[in-house]
């Protein structure tokens, strides 16, 4: 599963390292949790990607209930075409979830040890992610999850699932709404190997409130 995530650069960054024709509205995140407003890129039919801020954990269009959102943050990549709660925004509505790592937890014998997967150069990268808009009384929500699939040889000694992580070639290819939904399952795969790294964080990372970046920095495990 994922978690947790950061995205570290500031706006200007995030504009030239995706395209945008427009400065986001974005200040650097240390430890982004579920139910947050996270940054991604959505593109409606006959339209330009955009920037926005959408809270993580999908909300369906169809539920009651937007609580329903804090149990859907991640969306299995082998079966996300078919559950009642993805299959829509699969066909439809795929964004970009803007990232530069991840965190995950390493059960040991007596703890969880956090650590955090990067890229080695430090860049932002995308996670593919679903989006939806759910209209309540008062007010309409913009939620997303983040497709996960089986780990690669690097995340497997912590994991056994991983965040699926779009590569540049395909950020068109995932966004447009018009592609064939069938086409997408070879995106879907774990990571090259090499595409990361890792190295164990201190425990601080474990509360959400703790957003900086001591999250992100290496320790050593006694």
């Amino acid at each position: 599963m994922c978690g947790r995530f950061s995205q570290t650069k500031q706006a200007d960054q995030l504009a030239t390292t995706f395209r945008l024709t427009t400065t986001p509205d974005w200040q650097p995140r240390y430890n982004l949790a579920p139910t947050q407003l996270v940054p991604a890129l959505v593109q409606a039919e006959g339209s330009l990607w955009q920037f926005q801020k959408l809270r993580w954990g999908l909300i369906p269009s169809w539920s009651k209930d937007q609580a329903i959102g804090a149990r859907l943050i991640n969306a299995r990549a082998e079966t996300v075409a078919e559950k009642p709660a993805f299959r829509s925004a699969f066909r439809q509505r795929r964004c970009l979830i803007l990232a530069d790592g991840f965190f995950e937890w390493q059960k040991q014998e007596k703890r969880k040890q956090p650590f955090y997967f990067r890229q080695p150069s430090g860049q932002s990268f995308a996670f593919a992610g679903l989006w939806e808009s759910w209209k309540g009384q008062d007010e309409v929500i913009h939620s997303c999850t983040i497709l996960t699939t089986e780990a690669n040889h690097l995340m497997a000694p912590v994991h056994n699932r991983m965040p699926v992580i779009i590569c540049a070639a395909d950020y068109e290819t995932w966004i447009t709404p018009t592609t064939p939904p069938d086409s997408l399952h070879s995106l879907l795969q774990p990571i090259a190997d090499d595409f990361l790294e890792s190295y164990p964080v201190s425990p601080v990372v474990n509360t959400p409130k703790n957003d900086e970046p001591t999250c992100i920095e290496p320790v050593v495990v006694q």
